[in-house]
């Protein structure tokens, strides 16, 4: 979603809507429509500028990824 570069499923991250949050869903688990997004910083702020979280999830307005990248900066050795 953010740098537009086809990947297998397993290699990237599942983010869904949580109360106006994108937030990660690692298991693939949580309920809603999910959008997908390399788990690396530059391919996250990619996708926040050009506002694809929102239009991904079909949501309004611009969406609080903080937790996202949170959990992208801990996962990275």
């Amino acid at each position: 979603m953010g740098c537009r570069e086809r990947a297998a499923k397993h290699d990237l991250l599942r983010t869904v809507l949580i109360e106006g949050e994108c937030a990660p869903d690692p298991r693939g688990t949580l309920p809603g429509r999910g959008a997908y997004v390399h788990p690396a910083l530059v391919c996250i702020d990619t996708a926040v500028r050009r506002r694809a979280f929102p239009r991904a999830l079909r949501a309004e307005g611009p969406l609080d990824t903080a937790a996202l990248r949170r959990y992208v900066e801990q996962a990275q050795p």
